[in-house]
């Protein structure tokens, strides 16, 4: 059974930054992509950034390009989001999620496995 753990979320101010990690387990996490994507209140979820099993392919929604890092530790089982520059509208709950493959793509539909999410909040 997989297990996506995210931390690192809390409250900043704008202009601030904020690490987030997930911790996975249950299964070779080096085998399969990884991504994060972001659920403001009233909104649908949106794809944030991902990466590729090895993490030499990244990728990242306009909104967050140049702000935010994405990153893995395979052999700690972690992807990492780093974010800076925070902006109120990057205020949302932050979910990292398993790719089927071992690609990192955009598409929700194609992510098995996701954690419980993490809030990050950014104040004006």
């Amino acid at each position: 059974q997989v297990q996506l753990v995210e931390s690192g979320g809390g409250l900043v101010q704008a202009g601030g930054s904020l690490r987030l990690s997930c911790a996975a387990s249950g299964r070779t996490f080096s085998n399969y992509g990884m991504g994060w994507f972001r659920q403001a209140p009233g909104k649908e979820r949106e794809f944030v950034s991902g990466i590729n099993w090895s993490g030499r392919l990244t990728s990242y929604a306009n909104s967050v390009k140049g702000r935010f890092t994405i990153s893995r530790d395979n052999a700690k089982n972690t992807v990492y989001l780093q974010m800076n520059s925070l902006k109120p509208e990057d205020t949302a709950v932050y979910y990292c999620a398993q790719h089927s493959t071992g690609w990192g793509s955009s598409d929700q539909n194609q992510y098995h496995y996701w954690g419980q999410g993490t809030q990050v909040t950014v104040s004006s």
